[in-house]
């Protein structure tokens, strides 16, 4: 595994468990040489988990929006900063850099593009593992719904056991070393789960 891709919020949040984690995995990727990828920005979790990629020597790579840029949230400490067109574009070039996904706590845009990746993972696009680093139990909720979806008829559990969990760097990369996609169609017959 080369490149982690990390979805993650622009802003902080209120804890300190969601900083805390953005330092530990960033340091982690580092440590365990593994290049990371994210969106580029200074500002908010996103800025601290690049921060410390950086500070312990890691290899850091920024896939940011014209339109951001320009409104100066982008991190100028990245020897690679990468500006592309849209949001479209930012997603297909962080998706084609990494070897893996993995979401800590952000709002909407964090979670929009998770669920894109995972999407594709279930289409069968790409057999890249998907990870949340549930930090404080912060995904706990939408983890309940993805099984009320398994539930209810609109996933296979195969699908939803292809999001890996852990609540700590260590684990989490672990986790993405090991994992193996499944081979099994999206869709589901009548009667079947």
């Amino acid at each position: 595994m080369r490149r982690i891709c990390v979805f993650l919020g622009s802003n902080a949040g209120h804890r300190p468990d969601y900083t805390e984690a953005a330092v530990a995995l960033g340091t982690s990727l580092a440590r365990e040489g593994i290049g990371l990828v994210y969106g580029g920005a200074s500002v908010g979790l996103m800025g601290v988990l690049a921060d410390a990629a950086l500070a312990a020597g890691g290899e850091v790579t920024g896939v940011i929006p014209r339109g951001i840029l320009e409104r100066e949230v982008a991190h100028k400490g990245l020897a690679d900063l990468r500006i592309v067109g849209s949001m479209h574009e930012r997603k297909a070039l962080m998706a084609e850099l990494a070897d893996a996904f993995v979401a800590l706590p952000g709002g909407i845009g964090t979670l929009e593009e998770l669920f894109e990746v995972w999407t594709w993972a279930q289409l069968g696009s790409h057999e890249k593992p998907c990870a949340l680093l549930n930090v404080a139990g912060y995904f706990d909720r939408l983890l309940g719904f993805v099984d009320h979806v398994v539930g209810e008829g609109f996933m296979r559990e195969a699908h939803r056991d292809m999001l890996l969990v852990a609540d700590n760097p260590k684990a989490l990369l672990a986790r993405l070393q090991g994992y193996r996609a499944p081979h099994v169609a999206k869709w589901i017959g009548r009667g079947e789960r």
